[in-house]
């Protein structure tokens, strides 16, 4: 009697372990949402493998370039990507999940220069600062196409920033949290305090989990999905994952902290 029930123990066990679902997931580097180097993988990483972690998946994430991520997953390869804009023409592919993400775009300048505005007829006469072949909403790109407005287009954040610093541009557009993670991690103190950005966003997007609709149970993950992650803003737990962002728990620890840490671990 006592070899059946460890028998049935060890059996019902094996079971709990042999439920959870193993899912791979295709992203792009795109800190601090998702990237191999921050904490978690970056807050959206942590916040799609938590929410689906209670519903009996064991997640993994392969970081490949945006394009490929997107490809691979689109031919069933990986059981979904993260995280897109919504766009008509990813519908033959992908299922869209409900929204992960609210992106908000807003212009960072310097203290010192007192600049405000309410319509992009303002900003005619600033020299602006961008993403190479980064689109900033309609309205911005007809601005831009029609040279009406004037961008200086360079590959990386960190040389935006730094053109804004030594006053080679008056104006950078970028989302709000991926500017304030790149001024951390690249600059120092004294120099971040020299940016800030205006309140009124410039573009507000929304991004989803994709799924691939040439696989069968992309309705069924979609469907859990969904429903755990309403749970998580219902409840409050999803804000916490952004507020620990701004909070800067997502960073990479500084190259060279355990070398100069006296009490680490080899």
């Amino acid at each position: 009697m006592r070899r059946l029930c460890i028998a049935l123990i060890w059996l019902l066990g094996g079971a709990g372990v042999a439920s959870a679902q193993s899912l791979v997931l295709s992203v792009g580097d795109w800190p601090p949402y998702l990237s191999k180097d921050f904490k978690h993988q970056g807050v959206v990483a942590h916040l799609i493998s938590d929410v689906l972690k209670d519903e009996g998946y064991d997640v993994r994430f392969r970081f490949l370039p945006w394009t490929r991520a997107y490809a691979d997953a689109a031919a069933g390869k990986y059981a979904g990507t993260a995280v897109w804009m919504r766009k008509k023409e990813r519908e033959a592919d992908f299922l869209y999940s409900d929204p992960v993400l609210n992106e908000q775009f807003v212009f960072f300048h310097l203290q010192q220069d007192k600049f405000t505005w309410s319509k992009l007829s303002d900003l005619l006469g600033k020299k602006l600062g961008g993403g190479l072949e980064y689109s900033y909403g309609p309205e911005m790109d007809a601005y831009l196409s029609t040279g009406r407005l004037y961008m200086e287009r360079v590959h990386t954040d960190e040389q935006n920033f730094s053109k804004l610093l030594r006053g080679r541009i008056d104006l950078y557009p970028q989302e709000v949290n991926v500017g304030y993670t790149a001024l951390l991690t690249h600059f120092v103190a004294d120099d971040v305090a020299r940016i800030t950005h205006h309140p009124k966003p410039l573009l507000n997007n929304l991004s989803f989990l994709l799924v691939p609709r040439s696989r069968p149970d992309s309705h069924e993950l979609l469907k859990r999905f969904n429903k755990r992650l309403a749970m998580y803003r219902e409840s409050g737990r999803y804000d916490r994952y952004f507020h620990d962002l701004r909070q800067g728990k997502y960073l990479p620890e500084p190259r060279g902290a355990q070398e100069e840490n006296p009490n680490s671990t080899p």
